[in-house]
């Protein structure tokens, strides 16, 4: 064995733990290593759907002007190193490996029968890794939640909550106002918060802003965007408006993540992040996020998306209806065992013409004859591989095939494509 593959089967053990909430381990590990958080200047990027692709826009414009930006995201879709970046570039195997061996002799040296989880180290990981490198800015994505997740040790530049929808209920609740407090609990004092929260979200977030003298900016109402075209738009923000802005990520959702990003931007360059507006034109028309409405081949057309929750579903279902309005949709469709499946049905099977059900090798993966009730002509595939020969014999050139429900079954697709078409 490697010392990258002794390292990941390290991390991976720690799975067994699961997910337990709180910051006491984190701030435990951390401290032995020095406290690296303390040296980084980050945005927390929080929310139920597009944080990542906000930390990947905030990343592409920064690096455009210049600085040296760290970016930590969850799940990978491929590879752990798709985790942790820095300029847009993968940390490499061999400094995987490093940090692990130097990470854990520091916990075990100390107690080793400390318990903690995959996400708490691999968090502390990222710290060191951006801290050993001496990045500029550090985009840390929320894992799960909010208040009690691992990331939730900084005290960031900015904090970002996306959006609020329903989604890890067993984890966060089934009201979505306490999801809105789990979730509004990376506000930190004196913080300047951006939000495309509306509605009674958007409220628990304006309270918990005004409770930490937190300024929160949202947007409809301190900064807005005008959808101009095909990935195109106008943004009008705290004190610039930018005409003709286009965003290199499929789906009008987009925009308004590229609008959070943009205030974003705002706010870090009057905290001494200057740019300028090559910048922000050239970052977001260069971005990428893989897995999200991501056209991977052509005849027939397959579109990745990493839709896991009703909301991103209900995105996806718009984008397929108006952008596919002719053309035959074959869904090759996989869910964790936590998700409302029956209603991420509902919004998808109008807009499809086949269904496949299926599930990645996940533990916590529904299993695919579960959901034949919701959709009883569908057919089934045991994993990502028999569901894409099945997919690739039943459709046309014409076609197109959509992979979606969880983002472990998007990688696993990502992984095996180019053997199956």
């Amino acid at each position: 064995m490697t010392e990258y593959t002794n390292a990941l089967a390290y991390l991976y053990n720690l799975e067994k733990f699961g997910m337990v909430f709180g910051l006491d381990n984190i701030r435990w590990i951390l401290n032995l290593i020095g406290n690296p958080h303390e040296f980084i200047k980050a945005v927390h990027i929080g929310g139920t759907n597009g944080k990542g692709s906000v930390a990947a826009m905030l990343s592409h414009v920064f690096k455009a002007a210049g600085y040296r930006v760290g970016k930590y995201t969850s799940p990978h879709l491929v590879s752990f190193t798709e985790r942790i970046t820095i300029d847009e570039k993968k940390v490499t195997e061999a400094e995987v490996a490093d940090l692990v061996v130097s990470i854990r002799q520091a916990v075990e040296a100390v107690d080793p029968r400390r318990t903690f989880t995959f996400f708490d180290f691999t968090t502390a990981l990222a710290f060191e890794h951006f801290r050993k490198n001496h990045v500029d800015l550090a985009l840390i994505e929320v894992g799960l939640g909010g208040r009690l997740d691992s990331t939730n040790v900084i005290n960031p530049l900015v904090s970002v909550i996306t959006n609020i929808a329903y989604d890890h209920m067993d984890y966060l609740g089934e009201d979505i106002l306490r999801i809105a407090r789990e979730k509004a609990g990376i506000i930190k004092r004196t913080v300047p918060v951006v939000t495309g929260a509306q509605d009674l979200p958007g409220q628990i977030i304006e309270e918990t802003g005004r409770f930490n003298d937190s300024p929160v900016y949202v947007m409809d109402r301190d900064f807005f965007y005008e959808k101009k075209g095909t990935q195109s738009m106008t943004y009008s923000g705290l004190s610039i408006k930018l005409d003709d802005v286009f965003v290199n990520l499929k789906g009008d959702h987009q925009l308004g993540n590229a609008a959070i990003a943009l205030c974003t931007s705002e706010l870090l360059s009057m905290l001494g992040f200057g740019m300028d507006r090559r910048s922000i034109y050239e970052g977001l028309s260069q971005v990428t996020w893989p897995g999200r409405l991501e056209i991977i081949k052509e005849r027939p057309e397959i579109i990745l998306d990493g839709a896991h929750n009703v909301h991103g579903i209900k995105t996806l279902a718009s984008f397929l209806k108006n952008q596919f309005p002719d053309r035959r949709r074959l869904l090759i469709f996989g869910v964790m065992k936590d998700k409302e499946y029956e209603k991420m049905l509902d919004e998808l099977l109008p807009v499809v013409d086949e269904v496949i059900f299926t599930s990645s090798s996940n533990d916590r993966a529904l299993q695919p004859e579960s959901m034949k009730k919701v959709a009883p002509r569908a057919v089934i595939a045991d994993d990502a591989a028999g569901a894409l020969r099945k997919a690739k014999a039943m459709s046309g050139g014409n076609d197109v095939i959509i992979v979606t429900g969880s983002l472990y079954l998007i990688g696993e697709c990502r992984a095996i494509i180019n053997d199956i078409f």
